[in-house]
């Protein structure tokens, strides 16, 4: 890679890193060109050497919050079983610092109902990571009815996390927030057992 192409790729990184964190804080409507190129320290021109227009860095920037956000959530580690696995995940998205992390926290959360009325661009971007995070919860596999099950199991899940997030982050008491997100632990815990039966091992990607 040369210095030219080595400072496009670091600018095109500061963009997205900008960009998503304003995503996630501002909402589609908030994270205008002139705003994100200033948090990120470039000019406005710069902008074009990357992207044709704003849909495609929202979009972009979308995307990159998955590239640290999911491996984070997702971890190595293995699980001892199924509902162990969703406990996991639900306590560790479900806590006051996620919820506390707008900039950095779970980008379904932030734009949900952003994307609702977003452009069907966006919506696709939204709806193929939701997919990706679903794959990675169930470890990659969804054949047969194990499979099958554990899919429903882990669209359950994330409907539960972001739907718990999302209010934990409305409510203005902040004990009624974290009543909320507790439930919301508990009941991730009722999660799994419709295939908690097998013996199939998990596999994280």
């Amino acid at each position: 890679m040369t210095r030219r192409s080595e400072f496009k790729q670091a600018s095109l990184t500061r963009i997205l890193d900008a960009g998503s964190a304003r995503l996630r804080t501002a909402g589609l409507n908030g994270a205008a060109i002139a705003p994100v190129m200033k948090d990120a320290g470039l000019t406005h021109g710069a902008f074009y050497s990357h992207f044709a227009d704003k849909d495609a860095l929202d979009e972009a920037a979308f995307r990159h919050a998955f590239t640290t956000g999911r491996p984070w959530w997702i971890g190595k580690a293995p699980d001892r079983s199924w509902s162990a696995r969703l406990v996991r995940l639900a306590r560790r998205y479900l806590q006051p610092s996620h919820r506390d992390d707008r900039a950095g926290g779970c980008a379904f959360a932030a734009l949900g109902a952003d994307a609702a009325r977003a452009p069907d661009r966006f919506r696709r971007a939204y709806a193929e990571e939701l997919r990706s995070s679903l794959d990675a919860i169930c470890g990659g596999s969804h054949d047969g009815p194990v499979g099958e099950a554990r899919y429903e199991d882990a669209i359950a899940l994330v409907a539960l996390c972001v739907g718990g997030l999302t209010l934990a982050r409305a409510v203005d008491d902040p004990a009624f927030s974290e009543h909320i997100l507790r439930v919301a632990r508990q009941t991730a815990a009722t999660l799994g057992r419709s295939s908690e039966s097998t013996k199939e091992p998990l596999h994280d990607r």
